[in-house]
Formats: structure tokens, sequence, C-alpha cells
């Protein structure tokens, strides 16, 4: 662990130091590496997803994640989250306030929006775009099981040319996050048919290289060249294949310690000159943190390392692509 009380030194005292405190850790193969940058490899920028910081409230949220060096909240406004839908035209605004007071952004948000005629929906890309917020990840679509595979993407399809239309009204950006499973956009041909007709300066995609990977295979580069015109956002998390009771399933892991081949995608990326913001998820084992809780079984600072692990990994794994 930091052996620097980095969680009251100033965010960019913090970075001028952190390249002493890293010798100490073995995840890092050079210690001053991360922040070593020239111009074209400047650092990413990263904000933190706050399902993982539901314990703490949004002011205290936003401080931890300045202090540990990410340039925002990815602030969750829906049911279960920081800020829930109804509540969202009084309490949002505040909450960016407060963020802002505590030395962060938050240029993103991660909602259940699907549909303009849903007044919540509404609500919140209003409100989100009136107080600066830039982009909001949409709700995950499902199949209709009375209808057939094509005619739900149609009518879903339709939902986002709608969405798109009242983004462009507000000047905000809806992005559809590819999701491993069974709903609409586990593999790339989905989003792609989603996003066929919308507007792309208003709707495009979250694109999850976890889950990309995950559902993908061996073909994640095929569909990230698919996708790449789309991409706005981004969501960064690992995972490895386990074997358990003779049943493979997914676990998720730390950053750097799975199967995600991030230095392939980074090179990826600025080959195609895409360096969009960054939603940094941990959903490995964090007393509860992982799964959004608001009460967790681990000591903070537990979390708070590991949230700084990832992001110290993610930066050196940027730059050496």
């Amino acid at each position: 662990m930091l052996n620097f009380d980095y969680m009251n030194m100033p965010r960019r005292e913090f970075i001028k130091n952190v390249g002493a405190a890293v010798i100490a850790m073995p995840w890092i193969t050079s210690p001053f590496s991360i922040f070593n940058f020239d111009k074209s490899d400047d650092p990413l920028e990263v904000h933190l997803f706050s399902k993982h910081l539901q314990f703490l409230d949004i002011k205290e949220a936003a401080r931890i994640a300045a202090k540990l060096g990410f340039e925002g909240l990815d602030l969750t406004v829906r049911p279960k989250g920081h800020i829930l839908p109804e509540n969202v035209e009084t309490e949002l605004p505040q909450a960016i306030q407060d963020i802002k007071e505590a030395g962060s952004s938050c240029k993103m948000i991660t909602t259940t929006i699907s549909d303009v005629k849903n007044t919540d929906d509404l609500k919140i890309i209003k409100t989100a775009a009136e107080n600066g917020v830039e982009f909001y990840r949409s709700d995950w679509f499902k199949y209709h099981k009375d209808r057939s595979m094509q005619e739900s993407i149609d009518i879903y399809q339709q939902q986002i040319n709608e969405l798109g239309e009242v983004n462009k009204q507000y000047g905000i950006t809806g992005c559809y996050q590819n999701h491993a499973g069974t709903s609409i956009g586990s593999t790339f041909w989905e989003v792609k048919q989603l996003l066929e007709t919308v507007n792309p300066d208003w709707f495009g995609t979250q694109y999850d290289i976890r889950h990309a990977m995950v559902d993908g295979g061996l073909s994640w580069e095929n569909g990230l060249r698919l996708l790449k015109d789309h991409i706005k956002t981004i969501v960064l998390k690992d995972f490895k294949w386990k074997k358990t009771n003779g049943k493979w399933e997914v676990v998720n892991v730390p950053i750097g310690e799975g199967m995600v081949d991030f230095k392939s995608y980074f090179k990826l990326l600025k080959d195609y000159d895409l360096k969009p913001p960054v939603s940094l998820h941990l959903e490995y084992p964090l007393g509860g943190a992982e799964k959004g809780k608001s009460e967790i079984t681990v000591d903070k600072q537990f979390v708070f390392d590991a949230m700084q692990k990832d992001l110290a990994t993610v930066q050196q794994l940027w730059q050496e692509a």
C-alpha cells in the first residue's frame, strides 16, 4: 500500500509523487512510466463508476475520486443509484455542484433511459444536459418473446432514433453499451444495427472491451473495427474463465490480471485515433462495493487501494501500447 497520505494530498501533488510510491508496488514495472508521456501518449481520461462508491454520499465519493487521481465520476442516475430517476430535477444539479466543489467532475452518467415516452427519461436528459453532462449510458434492450429478433431490433432502432432527436435538442450524447449475455448488444452486429439510422453525433456506443472479449472471443478486433466510428465512451474492466464444479464461468479480476488484451486494444484505439472518456469498473470481490452496496464488509481503504491500483495499471498499459 502507499506509504504517504494520498487521501489528503492535492491531486497535482499526488501525480507528482505517485512515481516514487509505485517503486514498492509489484504490479508496476517501471516506477515513473505511468506519467512519463509525450503528447501522443497523454494519460487516458478515466472516470470512476460511482456504483462502486455507493457506500459514500456523492460529495465524499467525488472527493475520493479526485484524491485517487480520477478525472471525475461516472454517476449512477438510475434505480438503486446515487440519484433516483424520479428525483433527478432536484438532486442532480446539487450533486454536480457538490462534485465540482469536491475537486472532481461529472461528464458522464449511467442511466436506464430507453424511451422518449418515459417522462423520467426525458427529465434525466434535460437536467443532465443543462448541468454540463456530456454523455449518458442508456438501458439495455431485451428481445420481445412474441416477435422475431429482427422485429425487436427494428423497434429499438426507432426508439434510439427518437432519443437521438431529443439528445440533439438538449446537446447531450447517448451511448448503448455492448454487453455479454442474451440482451440486444451481446454481438457487435446487433449494436451496429441499433445505431444504423440514428444521427451519430447524438447517439453512439459505450464500448466495453471486457464484454466484447467474453462474447466475441477472437473476433473482438472485428467488432472494434465495425463500431469504431460509433464509439463515444468506453468501459474498462478485466476477466478470466475459471472452471468451478466442472462448469466454466466468467470471473472478474483486477485490470491486467485477466484475459483482456489491453495492449492490443489500446494500440488499436491509437491506430484509429480514438481516445474517448473512460468509465473504470471494478466488478471483482470488494466486500460488496463491486455490486453497488450501500454497506460494505471490508475496510474502505481496501476499496480505495484497489481503485488506485487499477487506475495506475490502466495508465501504464495505455502508455506501453
